[in-house]
């Protein structure tokens, strides 16, 4: 069974910071990804990391204020969020799937609780 255990999420001002953090509980090898979720509003992307790093995806909202990352002897991968911003208000979600590469679009199959980021203005 695959956990994925976010955490760092908090209240910040706009033009803040934040790092989220993902831990799997999981031996084999992960995509990983970002998605988010406003009040009132869908499901969406934002960033996503292949196994090895090499490969990485942004949502343009978030390109060049957000890095993701990974540490795969800690299992965990990161979101580091700077310039916040209100609209970044959201439930973040980490996703992973059992596949070496990440492709546009690509599904995920295992999901986190969920950790919220609001961001004050």
């Amino acid at each position: 069974q695959v956990q994925l255990v976010e955490s760092g999420g908090g209240l910040v001002q706009a033009g803040g910071s934040l790092r989220l953090s993902c831990a799997a509980r999981a031996s084999s090898s992960f995509a990983m990804g970002w998605f988010r979720q406003a009040p009132g509003k869908e499901r969406e992307f934002v960033a996503a990391i292949s196994w090895s790093g090499s490969m990485q995806d942004y949502t343009d909202s978030v390109k060049g204020r957000f890095t993701i990352s990974r540490d795969n002897a800690k299992n965990t991968v990161y979101l580091q969020m700077n310039s916040l911003r209100p609209e970044d208000t959201a439930v973040y979600y980490c996703a992973g799937k059992e596949t070496l590469y990440y492709t546009t679009n690509m599904d995920f199959d295992y999901w986190g609780q969920g950790t919220q980021v609001t961001v004050s203005s």
